[in-house]
């Protein structure tokens, strides 16, 4: 991953190179370079969301720029760089670093060699009320670190939790996860971190049921 990949994310020109196959919104794959330096990206634009009864119309780019946020504040590190980029092509939309991966190497073949390491994202999923967590939402780049991809239906305010992720239902948290939310649950609540970025990024009913989810 480009040390930079943020700022190229940012600041890059956009060159649209097609569609990405099997996705029920508009997702294209871009190449977006800055002087020297590229790399490609999944765009979504929010004029490409499928409407959704029970998500508000063109939000889910942001929810995927949220989901980005809380794996850092975590310092997960799970979800790869997605900003959101106003200026885009096809109009506003997420633009996140595309993971070189192997579709066969999903969540159900991955459980039990990175079992230590999925703890993370069944919390995350949790607190992201991840509505559609399927097994090739989690992806194993080159250099065998796991990526959690796909997130347009998280931070409903409501219950609505679906992912594949069931193994450590019930199991007691992990040191390391609990440190994690308590990051998680000190950035929300300060209006000037994270509960800032929240704030803009969704609606005051999702941040709010956010920190409840953490707290619980």
């Amino acid at each position: 991953m480009p040390a930079d990949a943020l700022t190229i994310l940012r600041e890059g020109e956009m060159e649209v190179l097609g569609l990405l196959p099997y996705s029920s919104n508009y997702t294209f794959l871009a190449k977006v370079k800055v002087a020297n330096d590229q790399l490609l990206a999944v765009y979504k634009p929010r004029r490409g969301e499928r409407p959704l009864w029970d998500f508000p119309p063109g939000s889910l780019a942001a929810r995927e720029v949220a989901a980005y946020r809380v794996s850092e504040e975590a310092g997960w590190s799970i979800v790869p760089p997605t900003v959101l980029r106003h200026d885009a092509p096809m109009g506003e939309g997420s633009l996140q670093l595309f993971i070189e991966h192997d579709p066969e190497r999903h969540y159900f073949v991955l459980m039990d060699e990175y079992r230590d390491e999925l703890t993370a994202f069944a919390a995350f999923d949790v607190v992201a009320n991840n509505a559609d967590r399927k097994s090739g939402h989690v992806l194993e780049d080159p250099h065998r670190k796991l990526w959690a991809v796909d997130h347009g239906v998280t931070f409903h305010a409501e219950p609505k939790l679906r992912t594949v992720i069931w193994d450590y239902a019930e199991e007691p948290l992990p040191d390391g996860v609990h440190r994690a939310l308590e990051r998680v649950r000190k950035s929300v609540s300060d209006d000037a971190r994270l509960g800032g970025e929240l704030a803009r990024l969704l609606t005051p009913a999702e941040s709010s049921a956010t920190l409840q989810r953490v707290d619980a």
